[in-house]
């Protein structure tokens, strides 16, 4: 196991520093493991909150709507699941040393991607025509 990285409190990754450098993985893998362990606590909320509310509502209207907000905390937690998968998978990324580099081109993720949205596997412009070609095909 290696060492720990020492990360001040204040940094941000630079563009004037070495691309994926010991300091920016470091940032970047605390970035998505404080992402994880916040999903991660609401949706163990979102659980006793389900538990705790299953009472027998008798008015149908009451019932529908608190069935309906259900239905809707559990939509988002199924997402926040499937974005926890994508974490684990930057975070394997990273400790692969591939983290912030394009899985379509190769080249580096710009640092204000990666720092917007840490799970990028693509940097923009390969990402903006991922889309076209989909929208295209979707279209079809």
């Amino acid at each position: 196991m290696k060492p720990e990285t020492f990360l001040p409190d204040d940094y941000r990754p630079a563009e004037d520093e070495p691309f994926m450098n010991e300091r920016q993985t470091e940032y970047f893998r605390r970035k998505l493991l404080a992402w994880k362990n916040d999903i991660l606590a609401e949706s163990r909320d979102t659980i006793e909150a389900l538990q705790e509310a299953t009472r027998n509502i008798p008015d149908v209207t009451d019932r529908a709507s608190e069935e309906t907000d259900r239905a809707l905390e559990l939509r988002t937690r199924d997402r926040q699941r499937k974005l926890v998968a994508k974490i684990d998978s930057a975070l394997r990324r990273i400790e692969q040393g591939e983290y912030g580099y394009c899985e379509v081109t190769g080249e580096p993720i710009s640092l204000k991607r990666l720092d917007a949205r840490p799970i990028a596997t693509m940097s923009l412009e390969a990402q903006e025509r991922h889309e076209r070609r989909e929208k295209v095909h979707r279209d079809d």
